[in-house]
């Protein structure tokens, strides 16, 4: 709830500072845009190459846990053809085996998803970054995230050039 109160604030503040600003701003001459933040995250070809890695290291796990799954399934088949006392020692086993699943799982996801999201705070940074530059050395006087606004001219929007300049520059290091 706090969380939403605050995007809402936030949301308000920048529009009275659009409402406040932009007029002057264009009646100076200042160039104003907007950048569409999630077409940007999701066309950086540096996501999509993060996002492919994940989904490896994904199905690796899931590789392990299957094994995981089958060894479990597999004790449990020769428990039922055991005798009584050796159910119990092949019971013990399995619930050993499914704790260790359970874990397997709980580190894999809280793995996963830090490195998730060390790489999208990474990437976000990265792309205010070039965001502030371009709009410095095109001479912008605002850049606006595009979703706290109410209206938007095509003619204002800068965001091909944000991911052409951050596709260009990550395919130099690459």
């Amino acid at each position: 709830m706090k969380k939403l109160f605050r995007v809402v604030l936030s949301v308000m503040v920048l529009a009275g500072f659009w409402t406040v600003s932009a007029p002057k701003a264009q009646a100076a001459g200042e160039k104003i845009g907007y950048v569409d933040m999630a077409k940007v995250f999701d066309d950086y070809l540096k996501t999509k190459d993060f996002d492919k890695s994940l989904e490896g290291k994904g199905a690796a796990k899931q590789g392990e846990r299957e094994k995981m799954v089958n060894e479990i399934k597999k004790l449990r088949d020769e428990a039922e053809l055991s005798s009584a006392s050796a159910k119990e020692e092949k019971q013990a086993n399995i619930d050993e085996k499914i704790k260790a699943l359970q874990e397997f799982d709980r580190t894999t996801r809280t793995a996963l998803g830090k490195e998730r999201d060390n790489m999208v705070r990474d990437i976000l940074k990265e792309i205010e970054s070039v965001i502030q530059d371009y709009g410095k050395a095109q001479g912008y006087a605002f850049i606006f995230y595009d979703r706290a606004l109410a209206y938007k001219g095509e003619s204002s929007n800068v965001t091909p050039q944000v991911i052409k300049v951050l596709n260009d520059a990550y395919a130099k290091k690459k």
